[in-house]
């Protein structure tokens, strides 16, 4: 087995019965726990208009995860650039690494994080044209450069030492962080059928750049861990729930668990956890290692980015502690002194 590292996304879960202050607590103290168990960087998304996820000011969660934490890598997985001016993400980004210098990535998306009327009230302007993502993320580039040329120094920001990654869910992501000579991170823990193309591409086309002299790739995978089958899979409950509201136009806080959650479904409801939740592992620690052995084995991916909403935080906090015992044993996963 290859020398994988293995990282935390935390979609910042809004639990039923509670609020946002609370979703921001517990994140905290998830991220300080994945920094004790010894994962390599701690991930929050960007999505607005959704009533289950916190993570809308993305830079802002960021400074609060920073000051729960002291070693752990902390970033945007990701950032939706086309919510934004590159100016304006070169500022909070470069603040992020004045306060934490030499811990924050910088993963950057395309897609809205919203629907189309967030979008709107988002952007105001929709227009653009196909070219408009790469030229904003060549102009970030320039201003953590401090690149004259664009008349405009980024303070905070110019001279940042910004890991920038390029993530995406579909082939466009892994063209472009292959022809930028970028890290390229992959959204399978929702979006799992182009997976393996996407990294094909990314690995077949990569130029190497002053960032990276070869391919570097990571990809997510969910993870429902405790010490009986029964209660991951009742755990897991939670999340499912919310993919299949989601999906059916009704999403909502993150709701208990519920147990014979998936038996309880029609086929559509099962087809939806099918087709969106297929890089997943519920079960035990051997059930988690046997999975993700076999997801690393399947993808060589160099990174595997962890994901798993769960109710329960004492529950939320042993799926971790198990998920890397796991890790340890497959990867370079190393707890704390």
């Amino acid at each position: 087995m290859k020398n994988t590292k293995f990282s935390i996304l935390d979609l910042i879960p809004i639990r039923e019965g509670h609020d946002i202050a609370d979703a921001l607590a517990n994140a905290a103290a998830q991220a300080a726990l994945a920094e004790e168990l010894g994962f390599n960087r701690y991930w929050v998304a960007e999505h607005h208009g959704m009533p289950g996820i916190g993570g809308a000011a993305t830079s802002v969660v960021l400074s609060h995860l920073g000051h729960a934490t002291s070693r752990i890598r902390i970033g945007s997985g990701g950032i939706m650039l086309p919510n934004h001016s590159p100016l304006q993400i070169a500022e909070q980004f470069g603040t992020l690494d004045a306060l934490f210098p030499g811990r924050i990535d910088l993963g950057l998306g395309r897609a809205p994080g919203s629907d189309g009327r967030v979008a709107q009230a988002m952007r105001r302007n929709l227009n653009s044209d196909a070219n408009q993502f790469p030229r904003d993320v060549m102009e970030l580039q320039a201003y953590f450069e401090g690149n004259p040329q664009l008349g405009i120094t980024a303070t905070p920001g110019a001279g940042a030492k910004i890991d920038l990654w390029i993530l995406g869910s579909s082939l466009f992501g892994a063209q472009l962080a292959a022809a930028l000579g970028l890290p390229y991170a992959f959204a399978s823990h929702f979006a799992p059928d182009l997976l393996e193309e996407a990294l094909d591409i990314y690995r077949a086309q990569f130029r190497p750049s002053p960032t990276l002299d070869r391919p570097y790739a990571a990809a997510a995978f969910n993870t429902f861990a405790a010490d009986t089958l029964e209660e991951a899979q009742l755990i897991a409950s939670s999340m499912q729930q919310n993919f299949v509201s989601i999906r059916f136009g009704t999403p909502g806080k993150l709701p208990p668990p519920v147990p014979g959650y998936v038996d309880s479904l029609d086929p559509m409801g099962r087809g939806v956890l099918h087709s969106m939740l297929r890089c997943i592992s519920i079960g035990t620690q051997a059930d988690i290692e046997r999975d993700l052995a076999a997801f690393i084995t399947r993808t060589g991916v160099d990174e595997v980015v962890l994901c798993g909403s769960i109710y329960d935080q004492a529950a939320r906090r042993r799926s971790l502690q198990i998920v890397a015992a796991a890790a340890r044993n497959i990867g370079t996963l190393q707890a704390a002194a």
